[in-house]
């Protein structure tokens, strides 16, 4: 091809990435691990459109003057010489949920259980960790306003951490409620919501920052190490000595002693006096559902989606120790989360329809395992079938075409290179084995099988190359009518070892 117009770059664009099998055969296996808790609690799947209208988004995005802000969105063709609406790529799964429970309420069973999973697209500065395009899945209770709705939601999360391979003690769900901070605003005299959205922004740093940081921003503001300052919610100084004492709460004697300390000391208000009555139900189900100990614990410094969650919230911490790729310890922090959002809903029909959820970062959570060291083995590849010739192509594809037949993965090598680098794109493909169809095997009716894995593991025991050749460790020629009987054994063994291409 000669041409003088310029060649594109090949680049994935910004914030988007490419993935293969070991990324694609993980993020699938926890989907279909947490999926199967899902639909065994009750849940029932629901896939909506990637686009939604653009003010189906709601007040969280986007701003209706700035349609690309924060979403991917583009203009609909016009309609009758009007400009068409806007749509944008979902954001998550749970505006879209409301949108569909909105539209469909008079049919569904109610309360409506359903979960989602799929990538979602956020329009946002891309950075480490921080893709534009990831995966989640969610699960959620519309139209019970039942503390127990949260409690199942909690123990369900629990219980598909556990399938996807977090066992007790490796992660953590905590739980609160946003009324508690609503009744220590109402008491403490703080009516305007952007100095409480700025105090509830500052007790989300408690866990980075620590007491005396959020102090600082509670108040007047704070000083950063860089120089930077950020200016405080100017809360003053009684109010934020309740929100010391509410922060750092004694933890001693599990949930309901907790919740008893902070009842006594009061300053809560009717509104907080709510929450901790819904709290004590939400602990009370989820121990009869079955949460292990110290899976789930009451922590008033959760305080997430603070313009979203409108009374209980839960964030699943991971605990698990991880390392990054030049073995550094790092902090994951949350794998997912949720809470009660009963205002979403009332967007599309004026009227309050009660609604809880949790979500799992299925990217996220898979990166996690695998910082872990608990990500799944590489995917193994099929066997490779190897012929010389153009005469050998049919047998070799009636090879293949057996073996499918038979459940194993195969497929004709269809290249034009010699056996050397046949061989070599076998083990890029971690194939379990080869099978060789050379003119002497298609004329006596037999097969060489290659077993790469026993080959690689016996050829250091072997002298030399002389020995090698002599030997052919993992090599053995058989009838075909024993073909498949001699390879099924191979990659089942196979398939319990790491890839060597991992």
């Amino acid at each position: 091809m000669t041409s003088d117009a310029p060649r594109p770059e090949a680049r994935a664009p910004r914030g988007f990435a490419d993935r293969r099998a070991r990324d694609l055969t993980s993020e699938r296996a926890l989907i279909a691990r947490v999926s199967e808790v899902y639909e065994r609690w009750g849940f029932e799947p629901l896939e909506t459109p990637a686009f939604e209208y653009a003010d189906a988004l709601g007040k969280f995005l986007p701003d209706a003057d700035r349609p690309n802000a924060g979403v991917f969105a583009l203009q609909d063709d016009a309609d009758a010489g009007e400009p068409g609406e806007w749509m944008a790529l979902r954001y998550d799964h749970t505006a879209p949920l409301a949108r569909f429970a909105a539209q469909n309420w008079e049919t569904l069973p109610k309360p409506f259980r359903r979960y989602a999973f799929g990538p979602v697209w956020r329009n946002e500065k891309p950075g480490p960790g921080r893709l534009r395009e990831f995966m989640q899945c969610d699960a959620d209770t519309v139209g019970s306003d039942r503390p127990e709705a949260d409690a199942e939601i909690v123990a369900m999360a629990c219980e598909g951490l556990a399938a996807a391979g977090l066992p007790q003690g490796q992660a953590v769900v905590r739980v609160s409620d946003r009324r508690l901070f609503d009744g220590l605003f109402d008491e403490g005299g703080v009516t305007d919501p952007v100095q409480r959205l700025t105090a509830l922004r500052a007790v989300d740093k408690f866990d980075r920052l620590g007491w005396d940081g959020v102090r600082d921003l509670l108040g007047a503001g704070r000083l950063d190490e860089s120089g930077d300052f950020t200016k405080g919610a100017g809360l003053d100084a009684a109010l934020i000595g309740r929100i010391e004492g509410f922060l750092n709460a004694d933890q001693a004697g599990g949930w309901r002693a907790r919740i008893d300390r902070l009842a006594t000391a009061g300053g809560l208000g009717a509104a907080g006096e709510a929450a901790l009555a819904s709290l004590d139900r939400i602990g009370a189900a989820v121990a009869v559902l079955g949460a292990p100990d110290q899976a789930v614990v009451f922590d008033p410094t959760v305080v997430r989606g603070l313009e979203y969650y409108t009374a209980a919230v839960f964030e699943a911490e991971l605990l698990l120790e991880t390392r990054d790729d030049k073995g550094r310890p790092v902090r994951f922090g949350s794998i997912g989360g949720g809470g009660r959002y009963d205002d979403l809903v009332a967007r599309f029909t004026g009227e309050r329809l009660p609604a809880t959820g949790f979500s799992f970062g299925v990217s996220r959570l898979a990166a996690a395992l695998r910082a872990a060291g608990r990500a799944p083995a590489e995917p193994r590849g099929p066997i490779v079938v190897i012929v010389f010739d153009e005469a050998g192509m049919p047998h070799g594809l009636a090879c293949a075409a057996e073996l499918r037949r038979a459940g194993l993965a195969a497929e004709v090598y269809l290249g034009r290179a010699g056996l050397k680098a046949q061989m070599k794109y076998a083990d890029r493909r971690a194939a379990p084995a080869v099978v060789i169809l050379g003119g002497d095997e298609i004329e006596q009716g037999t097969a060489t099988i290659k077993d790469l894995d026993a080959g690689r593991a016996r050829a250091g025991d072997v002298a030399d190359n002389a020995a090698w050749k002599a030997e052919r460790p993992g090599q053995v020629s058989v009838a075909r009518s024993e073909l498949v009987a001699t390879l099924r054994p191979i990659v089942e063994e196979a398939s319990r070892n790491p890839s060597p291409a991992g």
